[in-house]
This record gives structure tokens, C-alpha cells and sequence, in this order.
């Protein structure tokens, strides 16, 4: 593909030779000259006078490189767009494969694609252009929307409600059982029916091995847009708001509400029954016990104010010493006294 013609379908501005082939995109250090990369942190602006890119794409014009430029007001953004030029994932034929169990009362939308051993339970509904890789299993009752699109093993429990343009990757679960049980009075545990749903809006893509459990009773829900990464567990009748992003090894426990653009690091802990407000962040490996301020960063465990938290670690640091300090200090003071006693 020439240069030109893919700044023209990114709407970039070009500087430099429009007539080069570009075959693909890589990052600075991998990049060959038919290569677009592209430089969005400025913390790596020292690494482009080293690539060997034939093109880059920069948020402004940057003096003195060799590769042609292609000025973007979001690089990280028009690189994903140029990505899908060069590569497509491949998409299975519509057309359901012979040894597919589907229930003769479900629903199942024109330009499907259900494949080998994948399973869809009755009355479940699922709009156009699905597709259900291998062992794909769809629950009693369940409704989906247009342009799903399950990995294998993904799993949606029964009577589950799923929008549309929604990706399951592989093994990801929604609706599984919340992790509800009552101690009997001789300290058994008593488990209770899980009754209600979990909901999942438009435009979600929930990764690997990921649990998004169903409520008690009411729902859990996963609001449009949101992106929630693998080995996250969702507990039962928690909302997660519109654009969130919440990274691997997430946990949120029962009844945690997230607003809109909330996002949350890797490892991060939510105890339950709380509140994080609008455009919050919380660092990664952070314990949350209490609401969250809308617009806050926090960090630590328990998390607090992520300035007064580096503040506080590089006190911690200093510890030791400051021990040390402090008996040295004591020493003198008992020298002193006794001192002054004699």
C-alpha cells in the first residue's frame, strides 16, 4: 500500500514520500523501512532518530529524522486503524457444522457461524452474523444481540442478556453463580440460588478466563463499551460502568458499583459495596475499601491519594535508616542525662 494512500484513509497530514510501499507495522525497535510505526509517549522521542522505519506517525513535525512522517492528533489510535489493513483475523464461513447441538426452539439469526461441538440451549435468541467457535456453549433462555463473537469454551449462562458487537474471548464466563451462601447454625454453609442475571451492553469485549458472575437476585452488569481483561473476576450484582477499562488479575467483590471511564490497574482488589465515581484510576495492586472520588488517582493498600502514596513508599524506604537515626539520637540523649545526673 503507498504511503499516500494510507494517510489518506488515516486522514493524516504526509511529510515526506508518499510513493512508498507499506506491507505492514511494527513497533520503533522491530520496524523495517516498509514499515509504519509510530511514537505517542514522548518519553520514547530519543528512540526515533534510531528506527529503521520507513514511516512514523507523530502528533507533530519533528525535524531532523529519516523516515516520512504522518502527522496524527492521536498516533496510538490511527496505528491500531493502519493495523487492520495489513491484518485480518480470519472469520469463519456462515453455516452450522454437523455436530453443533442447537435446540430446535432456538432463534438464530441470518450469517451465522456455529461450529464444531458448540452448543446453544432452548429459547435462546442470537441476532445476525454470529459466530460461535468450537465448544461454545449458550445456556437456556439466553439473548443475544448482532455481531457476537464467542472464542472457544466461552460460556453464557441461562437467561443472560448479551447487546451487540460483544467479543467473548476464550473461556471467558458470564453468568456463572455469584458466590452467595448462608452458615447454618451448626456451620455448614447453605448455598443460595443465584436467581438473577447477568447483562452485558454494547461494544464489550470481555478476555480469557474472565468470570463476570450473575446476581442473587436483580442483575450484574457490564455497561457499553467497557473492556475488561483476563483473569478478572466480576462479582455478583456489581455495575461496571460505560468505557471502563479494568485490567488482568482484577477482583471486584459483590455490590461494587463503577462509574463511567473508571480504570483499574492489574491486581487490583475492591472490597464490595462501594462506589468508584467518574474518570477515577486506581494503580495496579491497590486495595479499595471505600468510595472513590470521582476523578481521583489512588494507589496502595488501603489505596489513598496516589501523590501522598510515592510520597509515603519513599518514606518507607527510608525506614531502616531513620531507625537507626533515631536510637543513635536516644543513645546521646541517655549519655546526656546521665550526665547532667551525676
Amino acid at each position: 500500500m503507498k504511503l499516500r494512500d494510507l494517510a489518506g484513509s488515516l486522514g493524516c497530514e504526509l511529510r515526506g514520500d508518499g510513493a512508498i510501499e507499506i506491507t505492514g507495522v511494527a513497533g520503533m525497535e522491530q520496524a523495517t523501512a516498509e514499515q509504519l510505526t509510530f511514537l505517542s509517549n514522548p518519553k520514547y522521542t530519543h528512540k526515533v532518530k534510531q528506527t529503521r522505519a520507513g514511516a512514523i506517525l507523530v502528533p507533530k513535525i519533528m525535524d531532523g529524522i529519516e523516515p516520512a512522517q504522518l502527522i496524527s492528533a492521536n498516533p496510538y489510535l490511527d496505528f491500531a486503524r493502519a493495523l487492520e489493513w495489513f491484518y485480518r483475523p480470519p472469520r469463519p464461513a456462515a453455516g452450522i457444522h454437523s455436530t453443533a447441538s442447537i435446540a430446535a426452539s432456538a432463534r438464530i439469526g441470518e450469517g451465522a457461524s456455529i461450529g464444531p461441538y458448540a452448543v446453544v440451549g432452548e429459547n435462546v435468541t442470537i441476532g445476525r452474523n454470529a459466530v460461535l467457535l468450537p465448544h461454545v456453549v449458550i445456556y437456556d433462555g439466553a439473548t443475544i444481540g448482532d455481531d457476537f463473537y464467542a472464542h472457544s469454551h466461552a460460556v453464557v449462562r441461562e437467561f443472560c442478556r448479551i447487546g451487540d458487537r460483544v467479543t467473548l474471548q476464550n473461556s471467558a464466563i458470564v453468568g456463572g453463580d455469584g458466590f452467595g451462601f448462608a452458615k447454618r447454625s451448626d456451620g455448614t454453609h447453605y448455598k443460595i440460588v443465584q436467581s438473577g442475571v447477568t447483562v452485558i451492553e454494547d461494544d464489550v469485549e470481555i478476555q480469557t478466563l474472565t468470570s463476570v458472575d450473575r446476581a442473587t437476585v436483580g442483575e450484574t452488569r457490564v455497561k457499553r463499551g467497557a473492556k475488561i481483561d483476563s483473569l478478572v473476576q466480576v462479582g455478583h450484582a456489581c455495575v461496571v460502568g460505560e468505557d471502563n477499562i479494568i485490567c488482568a488479575q482484577t477482583g471486584l467483590a459483590g455490590s461494587s458499583v463503577l462509574e463511567k471511564n473508571v480504570l483499574l490497574a492489574g491486581q487490583v482488589g475492591i472490597s464490595g459495596h462501594l462506589t468508584i465515581h467518574d474518570n477515577a484510576v486506581v494503580y495496579a495492586q491497590s486495595g479499595v475499601g471505600g468510595d472513590v472520588a470521582a476523578g481521583s488517582v489512588i494507589s496502595g493498600s488501603p489505596a489513598f491519594d496516589a501523590r501522598e502514596w510515592l510520597r509515603a513508599i519513599t518514606t518507607l524506604q527510608k525506614l531502616p535508616e531513620l531507625l537507626k537515626t533515631v536510637r543513635q539520637l536516644e543513645r546521646r540523649m541517655q549519655s546526656f542525662e546521665k550526665a547532667a545526673n551525676q
